[in-house]
């Protein structure tokens, strides 16, 4: 005969009180403190959110959800704590050691999408790829296409090669070690690229400041220094007909055009959902 199950311990914390808390607790860490405690709350159950949301929230919390939520008060970026990151039509891998996609750098994306229409860039080059964001992203709308991304860390490329064989990419997408086009010949149809452009010495959130390499973040007192050393080798890759999409930090969209412009190109810029001019456009 089988034993009668234990009886739920009335006094256990629910999982709808322990959002709450966890929710007061982030509260002084981000921006976003309920989706945090979704985010981890979910993880710990190992489903997804909109699982959770479905769920029975009155339940007992599971095991490790107290230690999650340490580490958020600790101001361990989300992603790190997940360990992934939805960014356009696909998810990355994501941890120490590398920048966490950001949904502003979509735009460069949307503008590649909108640019090329019908036709496909068959040849794409994402300079600073970190875990393979802006490469994956494109090549998972364009199936035809193949891809070099190049960044200066292996512990990225790392990232960026188990992301692109998970995603069933790895045939098409080429990671290599390297210092931005230096040794790099094109031309390329689409060259993508996130480089460094916060000015040194700028206050970031402290889960940006504390957690992610500075070396994707900083470029000089004025933010340009890798825009100055970009410009003359992305015109140089460019194909005839191609388009670079150049990520921008704020305020820096006139400056980086005049930078792309002296190097002899044409320019524009796109706007975020913010109204930020986030992407400058590049046509040799």
């Amino acid at each position: 005969m089988n034993p009668e199950p234990a009886p739920a311990d009335p006094t256990a914390e629910t999982i709808r009180a322990a959002l709450v808390a966890a929710t007061n607790r982030i509260a002084g860490h981000s921006d976003t403190p309920r989706l945090d405690a979704e985010m981890l709350m979910a993880h710990a159950l190992h489903v997804d959110r909109g699982q959770l949301l479905l769920a029975d929230l009155d339940v007992p919390v599971p095991g490790g959800f107290e230690a999650l939520v340490a580490r958020r008060e600790a101001d361990e970026p989300i992603a790190y704590i997940v360990g992934h990151r939805a960014f356009w039509t696909i998810d990355l891998e994501v941890g120490p050691g590398v920048l966490v996609p950001r949904p502003d750098s979509e735009t460069l994306i949307d503008a590649a999408v909108d640019h090329f229409g019908a036709r496909v860039p068959r040849s794409i080059l994402d300079l600073g790829t970190g875990p393979g964001t802006l490469l994956l992203a494109a090549l998972d709308n364009w199936w035809q296409a193949h891809g070099l991304g190049i960044d200066a860390s292996e512990e990225a490329l790392a990232y960026a090669r188990r992301n692109a064989e998970r995603l069933g990419m790895a045939a098409r997408a080429d990671f290599r070690l390297g210092n931005w086009a230096e040794g790099v010949e094109g031309p390329f149809d689409l060259i993508l690229c996130n480089p460094p452009y916060v000015e040194t010495g700028a206050v970031l959130p402290a889960d940006v400041r504390r957690w992610e390499p500075s070396r994707a973040l900083f470029a000089g007192a004025d933010g340009l220094d890798d825009y100055r050393r970009l410009a003359p080798e992305i015109v140089r890759l460019l194909a005839p007909d191609g388009l670079a999409c150049i990520e921008l930090g704020a305020g820096q969209a006139d400056a980086v055009a005049a930078l792309f412009e002296a190097a002899g190109a044409a320019t524009e810029t796109r706007a975020d959902l913010g109204g930020h001019r986030r992407c400058l456009l590049v046509r040799p």
